[in-house]
């Protein structure tokens, strides 16, 4: 005997969830802009270093938020391109779709 003879549940589908996912369209996955949490970090370890370099802290720990402040700008500069085609990729998927730059 096999455990999955002892199952109670209907061995209908293949897959279990086949009968919740196959009848319902999947949602787009999300895709938000990313320059800002690269900001927002770099922002963070830099607002830390200057908080550290006034209160008098170890120097390892202004040395850790010079590093960190320093690994966001390649990371920034990745987000930008993710940014980039991700405007293109909604350009051609959804043409109704229109960013309106705020200044």
């Amino acid at each position: 005997m096999v455990v999955a003879d002892l199952s109670p549940a209907p061995h209908e589908h293949p897959h279990g969830l086949d009968a919740v996912t196959g009848t319902k369209p999947r949602p787009e996955p999300l895709d938000p802009p990313m320059v800002p949490f690269a900001l927002t970090g770099i922002a963070a370890f830099t607002v830390a270093g200057v908080v550290l370099l006034l209160t008098g802290a170890p120097e390892s720990w202004l040395w850790t938020c010079l590093a960190g402040a320093l690994c966001g700008i390649p990371g920034l500069l990745t987000m930008l391109r993710h940014d980039a085609n991700r405007r293109r990729r909604r350009a051609l998927s959804h043409p109704e779709f229109k960013v309106t730059e705020t200044a």
